[in-house]
């Protein structure tokens, strides 16, 4: 049986394979262009995501035991950031290819290490590690394939395991993004392969008992909704019944 893990590395290498193809490609007043994150161009959300493939491979590769050159973090920033756009665009697929290469090299030992990512109150397993990379390469990647493609959607292997993830080992992430006092009404969303509740806080299930609203569309929608990136320009396809406007959801996940 294919495990959670073995999904996140497959989705992981699907999402890189994808913008690795696209990088060559792009021409430098796409890569100056708007991405789907408003506030970074093409390069500048490649480079966020080559900087996190940077910093995030690190604790990875101690666990397994490498001896990894420490560097601090603002650093690491301020040297992507100084990169000009291409370089910034061809050091996301070095550094993602890097990334992907030590976890894909870890023993099964290995992977039933603890991670020990700093930015959290104590180690995870690698599962959380990894889904924590795929939230941010699963919605960056649109962000960047978006800029260039107004019909770029989220990859749906990556999203239909983000969905299932956010009802398990990834559930905190949901406290930082979703802000539940935005609806004054206890909501009980039916979504693609499960439901998201929002009552005093937010959280997503794998099934839902007497749903108070419907959302239809693919499950790529659930996970752009979740990161605030199902704006009316791109929600085709999707639509909200019940006691909740897909209006008022994109106030509860203003996104990130």
């Amino acid at each position: 049986m294919t495990t959670p893990v073995d999904r996140a590395v497959a989705a992981l290498r699907a999402n890189h394979d994808t913008l690795a193809a696209l990088v060559p490609t792009l021409s430098e007043e796409q890569l100056r262009g708007r991405s789907g994150a408003a506030e970074w161009t093409v390069a500048q959300a490649l480079s966020h995501l080559g900087s996190g493939a940077e910093i995030s491979r690190k604790p990875i590769a101690t666990a397994a035991g490498e001896q990894v050159e420490a560097e601090d973090i603002q650093l690491i920033w301020a040297r992507w950031n100084a990169a000009s756009p291409a370089d910034q665009a061809a050091g996301f697929v070095k550094h993602d290819a890097a990334y992907l290469d030590t976890v894909g090299a870890l023993s099964a030992e290995q992977r039933d290490r603890q991670i020990d990512l700093g930015i959290l109150p104590q180690p995870v397993p690698l599962v959380v590690a990894l889904g924590m990379r795929l939230n941010e390469v699963a919605n960056h990647a649109w962000d960047v394939r978006v800029g260039v493609d107004p019909s770029a959607t989220v990859d749906s292997d990556a999203a239909e395991l983000l969905v299932e993830l956010y009802g398990g080992p990834l559930a905190f992430l949901l406290g930082f993004a979703g802000k539940a006092d935005q609806v004054e009404r206890e909501v009980r969303l039916a979504i693609p392969g499960g439901g998201i509740e929002i009552t005093d806080a937010v959280t997503v299930t794998d099934a839902l008992d007497d749903p108070t609203a419907t959302l239809e569309g693919p499950a790529e929608a659930v996970v752009r909704l979740l990161s605030g990136r199902l704006g009316a320009e791109h929600a085709a396809g999707v639509n909200v019944t019940g006691n909740v406007t897909l209006d008022e959801l994109r106030k509860v996940f203003p996104g990130y």
